[in-house]
C-alpha cells in the first residue's frame, strides 16, 4: 500500500492557514498530495499585529511572491526595526535594528570594542553605529546591499502589512495553483477508533472532507489539536502577565514610518503600525491591572489620528500546546499557541512551524519520532522568543506601577538568567545555533532595557586604545555622512509601486 500522503487538510484560513497553503502549494509540483483549505467568513481572524521581522524574505522567496505585489495588495510599508518608548520610566527610549551594528567587516567583535571603549569613559551610545537605526530615525530606507564591502550590507529590514489583505493575497494565488477552498463551519470530527488519527471533517453545509494530514489552523479554539485530541497547554503568564488586547486602526498623520513603535503603559504596552494607507493601533494588558472599558479609553486617547472602527478585544492565555504536532495533527499559528506581538514574531513562528513541517513531511503513519523531532526544534524556536520577550518586562527599570513591580520581582527562566548574567559579567552575548534573534537584537535590548557590561573580550586589547577609538569614530563618521543621502521611506514605497508586475512563470 502507497505509504505518501496523498490529502492534506488545512482547518481555518486567516494568516497562518494561507500561508501554510501557499508553502505546500508552491512545493507540490509535480502533484504529490491535493490540498484542501475549509474556512468560514463568518469567523473573522484575528490579526493581532501587521508587522514582521527580517524572516519574512524566506517565505515570500518560498512562495514565490513580488515585492510591488506585496506593497500594492497588502498597503505595506517597509520595517527597519522597532522603537521602546517608556520601558525605562517616561522619556526614556531605544531602538532594536534589524541590521547589524559596526563596519561591514566587524562582526560580533564590535560589541567588545564598544562596550571597551564605554568603559573607558567614551560618551558615544549605541545607536550612532547602527545605520540601520540612523535611517529608521531620519524616515529613510534602502534595500541592504550584497557587498560585503559596503555599509549597507549590514541593512536589515521586514514588511508592516494588513494582515487580512495578506491572508486574501494569499488565497488568490493558492486557487490558482489548485488549493480547493470549502466555505463553511466544521460540526464533525471523526477519527480512527485505534490510532485516534483524524479521518474526516464534516462542514455544517454538509461537505465532507477525508484527510491523511491535517493542519490546524483553527485560532485560539484549537479544534483538532487541542478540542479533539485533548493535547494540553503550557501556560506561561507567570512569566508574561498579558492576557489581553485591543487593536484599532486610526488614520494617518502623514508619511509612514519604517519602524514599529511599542510604548510601554500603565498596564501593558502600546503598538504602532504604520502602513501606506492608516495606522494600525492596539493595547496590550494585564487584566488585573486595569478594566476592559479603562484599557479602552486610553488606547483611543492615544491614537495619532481619527479611530476608524472601535477597539476589537482580543482575550489570550500566553504559552503554547504541550505538542504542536500530535498524531496526524499539526497546529499552526494561534493553535500551536500565543507569545504577545512585542517583537513581532507572530507571523515568524507560523513560517518556522511550515519550515519544519518541509524538511520533515511524513508518510500516512506520522512516525511518532518524526513528530518528536518536530516538536523539539520548534519547541527550542518558541522558547529562545519567549525568553526574548520576557528580557523587556523583566529588566523594565523606572516603572513602578503593580505591573512593573511584579515584572521586576519575578523569577526567570535558567536560559534566560545565562544570557543576562554572561552579557552583564563578560559583554559576551550567547546565542544557540538556531536562535531566531542574533548578536544584535539581544545587544540592543539587553542595553536598551539597562543591562551594563562590566567587561569585554581581551582579545579586543590587541588594538591600541586610541585605534580602536578611530575605529569607532570612522563608523560614526561615514553612517552619520551616509544616513542623508539615501532616500526616503515614502519615495522608495512609491518607486516600487509604479515597478511593472513580473510575467507569469
Amino acid at each position: 500500500m502507497d505509504q505518501r500522503i496523498g490529502k492534506v487538510v488545512i482547518l481555518g484560513g486567516g494568516t497562518a492557514g494561507w500561508m501554510a497553503a501557499a508553502a505546500l502549494a508552491k512545493i507540490n509540483s509535480p502533484r504529490l498530495f491535493d490540498i484542501t483549505l475549509i474556512e468560514s467568513d463568518e469567523i473573522g481572524i484575528v490579526g493581532v499585529g501587521e508587522a514582521t521581522i527580517p524572516t519574512i524574505h524566506w517565505f515570500n522567496q518560498l512562495a514565490g511572491i513580488d515585492e510591488a505585489a506585496l506593497l500594492r495588495e497588502t498597503h505595506a510599508t517597509y520595517k527597519l526595526g522597532i522603537e521602546f518608548i517608556g520601558w525605562n520610566g517616561e522619556g526614556s527610549g531605544y531602538f532594536h535594528p534589524f541590521g547589524r551594528y559596526g563596519a561591514p567587516a566587524d562582526g560580533p567583535m564590535f560589541y567588545h570594542r564598544w562596550i571597551r571603549a564605554h568603559l573607558a569613559g567614551d560618551p558615544h551610545g549605541v545607536e550612532g553605529y547602527s545605520l540601520t537605526t540612523q535611517l529608521a530615525r531620519a524616515g529613510r530606507f534602502a534595500p541592504p546591499s550584497n557587498d560585503p564591502r559596503s555599509l549597507l550590507s549590514t541593512l536589515g529590514f521586514a514588511y508592516h502589512f494588513d494582515a487580512a489583505a495578506y491572508a486574501a493575497f494569499l488565497r488568490r494565488q493558492c486557487e490558482a495553483k489548485g488549493v480547493r477552498r470549502i466555505e463553511g463551519k466544521v460540526e464533525k470530527i471523526e477519527q480512527n477508533g485505534e490510532t485516534g488519527f483524524i479521518t474526516r471533517l464534516t462542514t455544517q453545509r454538509g461537505a465532507v472532507v477525508e484527510g491523511d494530514l491535517f493542519i490546524d489552523c483553527s485560532g485560539f479554539r484549537g479544534l483538532l489539536i487541542e478540542q479533539t485530541l485533548k493535547t494540553g497547554y503550557e501556560d506561561w503568564t507567570h512569566w508574561l502577565p498579558c492576557d489581553r488586547a485591543l487593536a484599532v486602526p486610526c488614520e494617518s498623520d502623514g508619511p509612514p514610518t519604517p519602524f514599529t513603535r511599542a510604548t510601554a503603559r500603565e498596564a501593558g504596552w502600546q503598538w504602532r503600525i504604520p502602513l501606506q494607507h492608516r495606522i494600525g493601533n492596539g493595547y496590550v494588558y494585564s487584566s488585573q491591572h486595569i478594566s476592559d472599558d479603562e484599557a479602552a479609553a486610553k488606547l483611543l486617547s492615544r491614537l495619532d489620528g481619527k479611530a476608524l472602527a472601535d477597539p476589537r478585544p482580543i482575550r489570550f492565555t500566553t504559552g503554547r500546546r504541550r505538542k504542536v504536532w500530535n498524531r496526524n495533527v499539526i497546529a499552526m499559528g494561534l493553535a500551536s499557541g500565543f507569545l504577545e506581538p512585542l517583537e513581532s514574531t507572530s507571523i515568524h513562528l507560523i513560517q518556522s512551524a511550515i519550515a519544519k513541517l518541509l524538511s520533515l513531511f511524513p508518510t500516512r503513519g506520522c512516525d511518532p519520532l518524526v513528530a518528536e523531532q518536530f516538536n523539539r526544534v520548534y519547541g527550542q524556536d518558541v522558547e529562545t522568543v519567549r525568553d526574548f520577550l520576557i528580557l523587556h518586562y523583566h529588566r523594565t527599570q523606572g516603572r513602578d506601577e503593580p505591573l512593573w513591580r511584579q515584572c521586576q520581582t519575578m523569577s526567570l527562566p535558567d536560559s534566560l538568567t545565562y544570557k543576562e548574567e554572561q552579557f552583564a559579567r563578560t559583554g559576551r552575548i550567547v546565542l544557540g545555533t538556531d536562535e531566531l534573534f542574533r548578536e544584535a537584537s539581544w545587544f540592543a535590548v539587553m542595553m536598551g532595557q539597562g543591562i551594563a557590561p562590566q567587561d569585554y573580550n581581551p582579545l579586543t586589547d590587541s588594538f591600541p586604545e586610541a585605534a580602536n577609538a578611530q575605529h569607532l569614530a570612522r563608523i560614526r563618521s561615514e553612517i552619520a555622512a551616509a544616513t542623508p543621502k539615501l532616500p526616503r521611506h515614502e519615495d522608495v514605497i512609491r518607486q516600487r509601486l509604479q515597478a511593472p508586475a513580473p510575467r507569469p512563470a
